[in-house]
């Protein structure tokens, strides 16, 4: 085997002295990587400023600014060095010192230290990303049995992971008896991942909920056990009623204990409305955690990012820099959130409504924020059957899961609600008749 790279050795001996639950948590990949602080990048580096810079991959005007093509660059109104060169490959600073700060905003409960978020390609990425330095062959990976169809190509076939699952609902609820008895049923390395808003039914727990799944969290590892709690917070923000948890999860678990690795994977995607630009983040915090550990866990972060997309693209960050640092960004951002809730309201009314008619076909599943909600169907209907003839005679598009319709209200105007619960009415009637 490739003895240990020195660099990572020195991350690996941090981790070591100042959180040995941490460091026993990374895979084997994970103690491995380092982002290098001899190599190219830091070269590069160390020649900024100088008169001659003939260091960095990249072509550049007799001007000094980066040789550009007019035809792209007429098309945006950033100057030449907030779109064309390379960024970091933990991120542009400003925008990192950003996100961070909207971290604490928006979680205003959570005290104590957290890493400067990393940037990744979309959530997605950093999704792989920590699958990567924590994830090892037949490593315990629980989720909901309700879980993001990407997470098999993400963990499952990239990194052979065969998910745990716990049950999802009951009695109308998150079960958190399920998520318990799941937890604790077996010793050893643990990684919990967590999506709220989830997707695909749009659920977020109850002020309760929250408190119970922080509970739990806590009794596994008094035992002395670590466990990495992964929060997948695509949709964070977007809760729609009240007695709903409105911070994130990670508020909660990131200074619980020292044996509990919290990570939060955000981004611009869903919360900016900017899915195409691929901007997320990686964060990191553990009770006790210090600016060494964090370090630690940001080089290891951006050393699996360089040997893998390099970086996430400058242009992208640039734009939700400018965006954050927008006088009108909150107001914005209040307006669209306003939009997804009058729509989430009509989705609430109709079923309401139509409770009666519509419970010999199918029946809402617990949803109260995000993007979707999702219908259980009633024995004898085919998800995918339905879907098709949706497609074909009603030119209407929905996702077809295992008994389970899943509508995203979020790309329906609110007018076309009712005709869309009509049509999967009709649907669902043909083919299962009263």
């Amino acid at each position: 085997m490739i003895p240990f790279n020195p660099e990572a050795e020195a991350l690996n001996n941090i981790l070591q002295e100042h959180s040995p639950a941490i460091y026993n948590l990374l895979s084997e990949k994970g103690k491995r990587i380092f982002f290098p602080k001899k190599g190219l990048v830091r070269q590069g580096q160390d020649a900024k400023g100088k008169d001659i810079n003939a260091t960095i991959g990249m072509a550049i005007e007799d001007d000094s600014t980066p040789m550009r093509l007019q035809s792209i660059a007429q098309c945006m109104d950033l100057a030449p060095e907030e779109a064309f060169p390379y960024a970091p490959s933990f991120g542009i600073p400003e925008l990192r010192q950003r996100w961070q700060q909207l971290i604490r905003d928006k979680n205003p409960s959570m005290n104590g230290a957290i890493s400067l978020p990393v940037v990744t390609c979309g959530l997605t990425h950093g999704l792989s990303v920590v699958g990567f330095l924590f994830l090892d062959p037949g490593d315990r990976l629980i989720l909901p049995s309700m879980y993001w169809g990407n997470y098999r190509l993400v963990f499952e076939h990239a990194y052979d992971v065969q998910p745990t699952l716990f049950n999802t609902f009951k009695n109308g609820r998150f079960d958190t008896e399920s998520l318990r008895s799941t937890l604790l049923e077996k010793k050893g390395k643990k990684v919990l991942l967590l999506n709220f808003p989830h997707n695909p039914t749009g659920y977020t727990p109850t002020v309760q909920e929250a408190e119970t799944i922080t509970d739990i969290v806590h009794e596994s590892v008094k035992a002395g056990e670590s466990i990495v709690v992964v929060h997948d917070d695509a949709y964070f923000g977007l809760v729609y009623e009240d007695g709903i948890y409105r911070e994130s999860l990670f508020s909660k678990l990131a200074h619980l204990h020292e044996n509990v690795l919290a990570i939060k994977i955000d981004g611009a995607t869903k919360e900016d409305y900017a899915w195409g630009f691929r901007v997320g983040f990686v964060t990191y915090a553990s009770k006790g955690i210090d600016e060494s550990v964090c370090q630690a866990l940001e080089s290891k972060t951006a050393g699996r990012i360089r040997g893998n997309i390099s970086n996430a693209p400058r242009i992208s960050q640039s734009y939700i820099l400018k965006a954050i640092c927008s006088p009108g960004y909150n107001d914005e951002k209040r307006k669209k959130y306003e939009l997804l809730k009058s729509r989430f309201d009509r989705v609430k009314k109709v079923l309401k409504e139509n409770e009666q008619r519509y419970g010999a076909y199918f029946k809402p599943l617990p949803f109260n924020s995000g993007y979707f909600m999702c219908l259980g169907l009633a024995e004898g209907l085919d998800a995918e059957a339905i879907r098709q003839t949706l497609l074909n005679r009603y030119s209407t598009g929905i996702i077809a899961l295992e008994g389970v319709l899943r509508i995203a209200f979020s790309s329906a105007a609110e007018k076309d609600i009712p005709h869309l619960f009509e049509n999967i009415y009709n649907v669902c009637r043909e083919m299962k008749p009263s």
